[in-house]
């Protein structure tokens, strides 16, 4: 069901001693920095990334935090954010875009503010 969870930091370096310690006692594999500045982990088809927040402010528990969620085409994009605006949801960023990788993609915000994202995955 989700693509990836995305947290906030204020210091990309200690997150990145900790989660690299953490991930790789699990078996997994240290983490590497995107072309965006951001920490990410791949395991299993699943992402966790971590980046200080774009809004310029202070990461907090939730604030840099995406929750994404997979969708099996881009007509599902469109349909996801439709039905969250019209329910209360807000759009953010750009409107449902196709991104350089070749997924589908959109953002909004729930009406608690939390910030979610539903995207096709790229083709392989």
């Amino acid at each position: 069901m989700f693509t990836h969870v995305m947290i906030g930091s204020n210091d990309l370096e200690r997150s990145r001693g900790f989660y690299d310690a953490t991930f790789t006692a699990l078996g997994g594999e240290p983490g590497e920095m995107d072309a965006r500045g951001r920490l990410v982990y791949v395991h299993a088809g699943s992402r966790l990334m971590v980046t200080e927040p774009i809004d310029g402010k202070p990461a907090t528990a939730a604030n840099g935090g995406t929750i994404g969620i997979v969708a099996t085409s881009a007509d599902h994009v469109r349909a996801w954010h439709k039905a969250g605006t019209e329910h209360g949801g807000t759009s953010i960023e750009t409107p449902p875009t196709e991104r350089p990788d070749g997924s589908f993609v959109a953002y909004l915000r729930d009406p608690d503010g939390n910030k979610l994202t539903t995207r096709t995955l790229p083709a392989r």
